[in-house]
């Protein structure tokens, strides 16, 4: 049987708030994807930050793994490239290209593609359609199968749309973690507005793939990187930063079909082994994740009992590591800054409302539990229970033993920056965003 084509679309901080998962925001062609393919409801991204998120996916690995700390547009960098998903599959047949957004390498033609699919004046989806098309035929002929990977820049926050009669904000909800505020509602309807678009241009994609013929041996995978750019939610380690959308779906008779709904746990660094378990080609020995493919079939129930997630530098330093169980989730600051980092949450209506309201005060702990099936918005700090004790104790080991088997640099605390980054270390006596920063050249 010839390879599948494998197609990776992926967003700009969507987090979950689309349809299939309960939004009220009307993205019809995610919603299609969903009945038709496979919907994972717990899946998780490997950090809530853009870069470090993207090399998790990318490469398999904790994004400290493979050296992606920051992001990439302020210096940081992959160890090797040549780990990256896209080689491997090189490596077994497959042309690979690029449209779109990346966000792991400051010059895109680094990361190594076949083909970089240049934008044309009319925009992404008619530059990422033509490709495909041109594809198409190109098969027909006998060409080898391709994986690309097309990034969309909606719905980072300075991409929001003006919301139309569709975002009236006195009829949204908002995420999880905010509070029900005409200033928040205004806000996510400007994000709702980018969702739809969103929606509408992923649609042309489907319809493009059903058009030449490329759905019938395609396994599209449709994610974004992490939450979404509101407080408490990206470069956030609560769930509204590291929950994700995550949709697959194949050609007819395959396994990622039917409308499945998978509610065990997931890692975003579990999509590579899952690729190589689907293709029959081996796992490079770097992979840290574990295919998802039991799940898919139906042959377990569950095929790991924690993920993890980490912030080491943003715009700012903010040391962080967790780990998250179905039941709980435990945070621990590597930093003695007890205070929000301000600077790493995108500026907008709500950041401003809650720094009006105090929120830059706010005392964070150096490590917190919580019960996130009682507490989903974790609220309630359990660490400090007796009655919980024995939990704490049970994922601090866990998250150490972890940290040790992934090398992780923050074992050897503070991580500093690389000359030629753009982050910034914050003061630890600074209480506000607006007080001195320090920039490295």
């Amino acid at each position: 049987m010839s390879r599948l084509n494998i197609l990776y679309m992926h967003s700009h901080d969507t987090g979950r708030c689309i349809e299939p998962y309960g939004c009220a925001v009307t993205t019809p062609n995610l919603r299609r994807l969903a009945e038709r393919g496979v919907m994972f409801r717990q899946a998780y991204c490997a950090a809530p930050t853009c870069s470090p998120s993207r090399a998790g996916l990318l490469f398999g690995q904790a994004p400290h793994s493979v050296g992606m700390l920051g992001l990439s547009n302020l210096g940081w960098s992959i160890h090797d490239m040549s780990q990256h998903l896209h080689h491997h599959l090189r490596r077994h047949g497959y042309t690979t290209a690029l449209c779109g957004t990346q966000h792991i390498a400051r010059d895109p033609r680094d990361i190594g593609y076949d083909q970089l699919v240049p934008t044309q004046a009319n925009g992404l989806i008619d530059s990422a359609v033509g490709w495909l098309r041109q594809t198409a035929e190109q098969q027909k002929q006998g060409d080898k199968p391709f994986f690309l990977s097309l990034g969309h820049g909606l719905t980072h926050r300075h991409r929001y749309l003006t919301p139309g009669e569709k975002d009236n904000p006195g009829y949204l909800p908002v995420p999880g973690p905010m509070p029900d505020h005409p200033v928040v509602r205004q806000d996510f309807a400007a994000f709702s507005a980018s969702v739809r678009q969103l929606d509408e241009d992923w649609g042309r994609i489907m319809a493009a793939l059903a058009e030449t013929g490329l759905d019938g041996n395609t396994l599209v995978i449709c994610t974004t990187d992490h939450g979404v750019g509101f407080p408490r939610c990206k470069c956030s380690l609560f769930d509204g930063g590291l929950s994700v959308m995550l949709l697959m779906s194949g050609p007819a008779g395959s396994e990622f079909t039917g409308g499945k709904v998978i509610d065990a746990l997931a890692s975003q660094i579990d999509l590579y082994p899952t690729i190589c378990d689907l293709l029959g080609i081996e796992s490079p020995p770097w992979l840290q994740g574990v295919s998802l493919m039991p799940l898919v079939r139906g042959e377990r129930a569950s095929v790991r009992d924690e993920i993890y997630g980490e912030i080491t530098h943003h715009v700012s330093y903010q040391p962080e590591r967790c780990v998250r169980t179905t039941r709980y989730k435990y945070i621990r600051r590597f930093s003695d800054r007890r205070l929000p980092v301000q600077p790493n949450v995108d500026d907008g209506l709500t950041k401003s409302l809650w720094q009006s309201l105090g929120w830059g005060g706010q005392h964070e702990p150096a490590e917190a539990l919580y019960d996130v099936l009682f507490d989903p918005g974790e609220m309630r700090d359990l660490s400090h229970d007796p009655a919980h004790a024995e939990i704490l104790r049970d994922l601090r080991g866990r998250l150490e033993r972890w940290m040790r088997r992934t090398d992780d640099p923050l074992l050897h605390v503070p991580v500093p920056l690389r000359a030629g980054t753009g982050a910034r270390f914050i003061a630890q006596n600074e209480t506000s965003s607006d007080g001195p920063w320090q920039d490295v050249p």
